[in-house]
């Protein structure tokens, strides 16, 4: 499955997921920057292959949410993990660099210690992560278990550090990417724009979400006639789910546009969102907007049961405070969401999304201007 590369890689990068691959791409395209001969392999999209890197696997069709998803594809991830560990026997990179995506990445960092492979477990391979799993959410203790398999972490969130302030392993703030100055964000805020929709990069999500989104807009739509949407989606994959859902609602023909997210910036009045990267793209756009989230029901109580935050939305716990309100499972009613929708002209509403949005970038940016890339760049230039 995976494939061979040309030649010995430098530099292995994995990263799962969309916004993983996106964030893993700029990360690649700066280190590469400074190191332009420097081989990099990587397990991701397209996003790091136009960064520079050698694509020897596409990810972005193996996303899942939830543990019931996960479960259901349990021989499936096992069988690649394996893969993934016999390629880097084989082919031995000088470092790895995990993005995101636990689910995959901590598992494979555990077999490379067992198999003695990874320098912690004996071996000569340093692992490092890029944008930590979210300990402050959920399943705490990993922290631990990231301390003896890891050799160096970079996080997003400058409240991550403190979390591993119980471990030796050496963590740095490297400043959001959505906050880097050569960043672009998707969105952009526009008084008079279309309404975003923004269900997410997961299939099983998209499927669940999408419908509560579209019956907020077409209830929302009985009210003010003129009103236009735009859904934002990642792939061709994604978007087929989307014409599948559309179809069923014949009313929002002529009122509802998909547009691909890497098109361009795109401009929106309110936003309807999933919890997940866009959801912080669109409070530093100061877009008013709300979290919509469904999921399978075991996987929703499950999660009641181990989730320590009280929020959903990253802005949300950045500020300490309720900005994006957030419909969880049957709360993700039409007529809530479209309220929700209603309320976003009023003025005071507006103002406070735009206040929130300077307050949330200040938060983000690494004090000590300290980028991803230049991080990746001083671990890799210690072991050459």
């Amino acid at each position: 499955m995976l494939k061979i590369p040309f030649k010995r890689p430098d530099l292995l990068v994995i990263a799962g997921e969309h916004s993983g691959d996106e964030h893993a791409a700029k990360l690649i395209s700066g280190f590469k920057a400074t190191h332009p001969n420097v081989h990099v392999c990587a397990m991701g999209g397209r996003g790091v292959e136009q960064a520079g890197a050698e694509l020897i696997l596409d990810m972005m069709h193996f996303s899942v949410v939830g543990l019931f998803e996960v479960l259901k594809n349990y021989k499936f991830f096992k069988a690649l993990i394996e893969e993934t560990v016999n390629w880097i026997e084989k082919c031995r990179p000088k470092a790895i660099l995990f993005v995101d995506y636990p689910g995959l990445n901590l598992y494979v960092a555990d077999l490379l210690f067992r198999r003695k492979i990874s320098r912690k477990g004996g071996g000569f391979i340093p692992l490092y992560y890029y944008i930590s799993p979210q300990i402050w959410a959920w399943k705490a203790r990993r922290r631990f278990k990231m301390e003896r398999l890891i050799d160096s972490l970079g996080v997003i969130f400058p409240f991550e550090v403190d979390c591993f302030k119980d471990t030796q392993l050496p963590v740095s703030f490297v400043g959001h990417p959505f906050v880097d100055k050569e960043a672009m964000l998707p969105v952009e805020y526009e008084l008079d724009a279309p309404i975003l929709l923004l269900p997410g990069s997961r299939r099983v999500a998209v499927s669940r979400i999408f419908p509560a989104m579209l019956d907020a807009f077409e209830l929302f739509l009985k009210k003010r006639r003129e009103a236009e949407a735009v859904v934002l989606y990642p792939s061709e994959e994604i978007c087929k789910i989307l014409e599948d859902k559309l179809e069923k609602y014949p009313n929002l023909k002529g009122h509802i546009r998909l547009c691909r997210n890497d098109a361009g910036t795109v401009k929106g009045s309110a936003v309807l969102t999933s919890s997940g990267t866009m959801s912080l793209s669109c409070a530093l756009a100061g877009i008013p907007g709300a979290i919509v989230y469904r999921v399978n029901w075991l996987t929703y109580l499950l999660g009641r049961l181990i989730v320590q935050i009280p929020y959903l939305g990253i802005a949300n716990i950045l500020l300490k405070e309720t900005l994006y309100p957030e419909f969880i499972q049957h709360q993700a009613s039409a007529s809530n969401l479209c309220k929700f929708l209603e309320s976003t002209s009023n003025p005071e509403v507006r103002s406070r999304f735009q206040e929130k949005a300077i307050e949330i970038r200040q938060l983000l940016s690494p004090k000590d201007n300290l980028s991803p890339a230049e991080w990746l760049s001083s671990l890799y230039d210690m072991i050459n």
